[in-house]
């Protein structure tokens, strides 16, 4: 669905996607870069109406078929291809991976409101794919150095920019989070908009590649560690309120070393 403007001219669905409120952290992925197939593989097999949200993301208006002949031909090629499929998954297995196979096209009227939900899954998915490449990483580089993801909460990393990340790269396993490259460390939005953005629209391997594409965008390690104390005296790390596993936010030498060369 194309959106209107104010100034009466239309927008696109991805623009009127990102531009909703909460949706801050996505990009705007290039249609050219949906169009091509090779992107959107496997895709197919785990969007419900994927042919139907694929047109509404690409503002493509659906074709309704009314002609009863029309729709019977294509019945029948959807039996064929299911007797065909059927034939393939009798086959024994060569070793190579396989496609699943594409979900058939609903026939008739599909209304919208049903498609919606499923081209928002959809374009979070091609967006988790578009992040990885080198336009996506520059643009969230650009991003992430003008803290436009917020800053980590965490004192002792002196607002250090954070970065969305997920734990997950499958849909509706969590949402978003935020990664700091500082502390090393994940935490939710403080806003609690972004907490309904599936973790899975930015994906496990997005952020640490940015940081080993953009190596000067890692932060100078920060020595300094709370050190818990009880009348001037540190609190041992083995009492029940001592600091535990301080090492996870330690870099091993040789890094340090090559930070400071630098």
């Amino acid at each position: 669905d194309s959106q209107s403007n104010s100034d009466g001219s239309l927008q696109s669905w991805i623009s009127w996607f990102c531009s909703l409120s909460g949706h801050e952290f996505y990009l705007e992925v290039p249609e050219d870069f949906i169009e091509d197939e090779f992107n959107l593989t496997g895709l197919s097999a785990i969007v419900p109406y994927y042919n139907e949200a694929l047109e509404m993301i690409l503002d493509i208006e659906p074709e309704d078929i009314s002609d009863e002949d029309e729709e019977d031909g294509h019945d029948k090629d959807e039996q064929l291809k299911q007797q065909e499929e059927e034939e393939e998954e009798e086959e024994e297995d060569d070793g190579f991976w396989k496609e699943a196979p594409r979900q058939p096209r609903h026939s008739g009227w599909v209304d919208p409101n049903v498609v919606e939900p499923y081209a928002a899954m959809l374009y979070g998915l091609i967006h988790q794919r578009y992040l990885v490449t080198r336009n996506g990483l520059r643009t969230m580089a650009e991003r992430f150095s003008n803290e436009q993801f917020g800053v980590c909460p965490r004192y002792y990393c002196y607002r250090c920019p954070v970065i969305p990340c997920g734990r997950y790269d499958e849909v509706a396993r969590e949402s978003v989070r935020l990664y700091c490259p500082s502390c090393m460390d994940l935490y939710c939005p403080p806003n609690p908009v972004f907490q309904n953005i599936d973790g899975s629209h930015f994906g496990t391997t997005f952020a640490h590649l940015m940081f080993e594409t953009y190596s000067e965008l890692i932060p100078k390690p920060k020595p300094h560690i709370y050190q818990p104390r009880i009348f001037g005296f540190r609190v041992n790390e083995r009492s029940r309120a001592g600091p535990r596993m301080q090492w996870l936010r330690m870099r091993p030498q040789e890094y340090t070393d090559a930070d400071d060369a630098n």
